[in-house]
């Protein structure tokens, strides 16, 4: 195998190495990089291109290992029982799989994404580590052990909300995804607009990047947001003009909704907007 990005995303040298080297060491992807740079997008494609299906947990603030693995309904169970339910004497009818099971299942190599893992608790990765270097689990319910068919090709996100454990690091193999320079985002801008004009992608990659690089701006513009922005764009015909000639006392660029996103980061170039033209009288 050797992932090189398909004909709608655009991977980095970098970035494809990074990904055929977790493959080759058979160890879990660990993916950092701000929001909206494509670490969820990168299993979708990955799964795409080894035509092969893609098991996705979504990871929360509440969640906990176990329910990767599977859970025990305890309460259900005990209700049936008192009911006269039939087949209340076999524990399996209780047993929910989880995600991890699912693919351990599978008769395939599947791609199994455990996504944005910074969000659960500090002891969430720790509790999984014998899961996902040995690919198996026990299930004390039934006393069996359960083990892949096939390694599945982990991808795990994180943006960097918390630090994650020494113990759970080592076992997996890290890339952080670095934000795109001005050529890659026109080859990504190539892949969702192909009849794109040049001068459009010009100018408004011009003011993306003078909006990223505002002193103190809290929320950064990602890549997910410019697509966002110039799709507005061409849905309201904006020439290219439009965005050259704006006036810079105005600082915040037509449809701003879609690249800025908190209400700090309007008001901070209002106000750079209103001291422009202090300078200017």
């Amino acid at each position: 195998m050797s992932f090189q990005g398909t004909d709608t995303y655009v991977a980095t040298a970098d970035l494809s190495l990074a990904v055929n080297a977790a493959v080759t060491l058979q160890r879990p992807l660990l993916v950092k990089g701000e929001p909206g740079t494509g670490k969820t997008r990168l299993a979708e494609e990955l799964a795409r291109s080894l035509d092969t299906r893609l098991i996705t947990w979504h990871v929360k603030s509440t969640t906990k290992a176990q329910q990767g693995l599977y859970e025990y309904d305890a309460v259900s169970r005990l209700r049936d029982s008192q009911l006269g339910v039939e087949g209340v004497h076999e524990v399996r009818n209780y047993l929910r799989k989880g995600k991890l099971w699912e693919a351990f299942e599978a008769e395939q190599r599947i791609v199994l994404l455990i996504d944005e893992i910074d969000k659960a608790d500090i002891e969430f990765p720790n509790d999984l580590l014998q899961e996902l270097d040995r690919m198996e689990f026990y299930v004390y319910e039934t006393d069996e052990t359960i083990r892949a068919r096939q390694r599945p090709v982990v991808v795990i996100t994180s943006n960097n909300e918390k630090e994650l454990p020494d113990a759970f690091l080592r076992r997996c193999f890290f890339h952080y995804i670095t934000f795109p320079d001005a050529e890659t985002l026109r080859k990504i801008v190539a892949v969702h607009f192909p009849e794109i004009e040049r001068s459009l992608v010009d100018e408004a990659l011009a003011v993306f990047f003078q909006l990223r690089e505002v002193p103190g701006i809290k929320k950064k513009p990602s890549t997910s947001e410019l697509i966002d922005w110039l799709k507005l764009l061409l849905a309201d015909r904006l020439p290219a003009a439009a965005l050259r000639e704006r006036d810079p006392a105005k600082a915040i660029p037509p449809l701003y909704g879609a690249l800025l996103k908190n209400e700090q980061d309007v008001q901070l170039l209002e106000r750079l907007a209103f001291m422009h033209r202090r300078q200017v009288r």
